[in-house]
């Protein structure tokens, strides 16, 4: 009997059914999990389910039952994934379900930034229009969507979906060559172009050692004035108290962020201490978070422990 352990079974929302696996089984989950409770959790668990508790070398090894983690989620920097290799742990994870759902966050970040929706809303509220006294007002840019150039950095699954929805739109569409390579691919751009033609970038990469801080300072410093920088990553590519900067003196017009160097993010956090800025839209890392998208993303969790089991490992990193 596989015995199963959800550390973190409140990362799905209550109103998703997550179906149980047909083979025989023990499953046990908790709505979070905090650092001292996982190895106690864990120690009689042939599989362990985590979308963001952190599975590190020193965790593992305390857990020789072990035989399987499977991440509800596409990240895997929460997981030694060299450590796991090396033991023999299957690790899979969840791929392709936000197709629909992060495009679609992209794109509406894309409208309320280049249409100014968020500043407009804030001058309303501090009274503005009565000011102005005319029955309509202009203190910020409204942008065309439309026809404007959107460069996208990550061509997988995601990148790739954001693309078409944003050319549907009529957005002339520009991947973003690796950063530092020395040829391009057919049907990309030097990464460096792409900052500096695109009017939007949208990042759709893995945190890496080498993507940390993707988008600093330099890379701030090239983009197109008034672009706008939309995150629904990983917090780590963006340095955040940079973008902060860029946002306040120029060039970078307006962000959208999803994604947080530390999630939940607090006041220490720049984004969130300069959360009233104008050209700045936050969001707690949702654009995943469409109801049919996690409903895919709790199927294809089940239907990977039942490929694990039947010794067909799927989705396997």
């Amino acid at each position: 009997m596989q015995h199963i352990v959800f550390l973190d079974r409140d990362t799905i929302p209550s109103q998703i059914q997550l179906p149980r696996p047909a083979f025989e089984h023990q499953w046990q989950d908790y709505p979070a999990t905090a650092p001292d409770q996982i190895v106690a959790r864990l120690k009689d668990a042939h599989i362990a389910v985590t979308n963001k508790v952190v599975l590190d070398a020193g965790i593992l090894r305390q857990l020789p039952q072990l035989k399987m983690v499977a991440i509800a989620a596409t990240g895997t920097n929460n997981v030694d994934l060299d450590y796991c290799r090396a033991h023999d742990i299957v690790v899979s994870n969840i791929r392709g379900y936000a197709t629909g759902s992060v495009p679609e966050h992209v794109i509406a970040m894309l409208f309320a930034l280049k249409r100014n929706l968020f500043a407009y809303h804030q001058d309303i509220q501090a009274g503005v229009w009565q000011d102005k006294k005319q029955f309509c007002f202009f203190t910020h840019p409204i942008g065309d969507v439309a026809g404007s150039t959107l460069g996208i950095i990550g061509s997988g699954s995601l990148g790739q979906a954001v693309g078409t929805l944003a050319s549907a739109l009529g957005i002339r569409v520009i991947f973003a060559e690796r950063k530092g390579a020395a040829v391009c691919r057919d049907g990309y751009l030097p990464f460096e172009q792409v900052l500096q033609t695109a009017d939007a970038i949208t990042l759709h990469c893995p945190l890496t050692g080498a993507t940390t801080n993707l988008i600093a300072a330099p890379e701030l410093a090239q983009m197109k004035p008034g672009s706008l920088l939309i995150n629904t990553g990983r917090g780590g590519l963006v340095h955040e108290a940079d973008l902060v900067e860029a946002l306040k003196t120029g060039p970078l017009g307006g962000a959208g962020v999803d994604v947080f160097t530390a999630e939940p993010a607090d006041k220490s956090n720049p984004l969130l201490a300069n959360a009233d800025l104008p050209n700045l839209l936050l969001t707690p890392h949702v654009a995943w978070g469409a109801d049919s998208a996690i409903q895919a993303l709790a199927n294809q969790l089940i239907d990977n422990l039942a490929a694990f089991v039947a010794g067909k490992p799927r989705n396997r990193v």
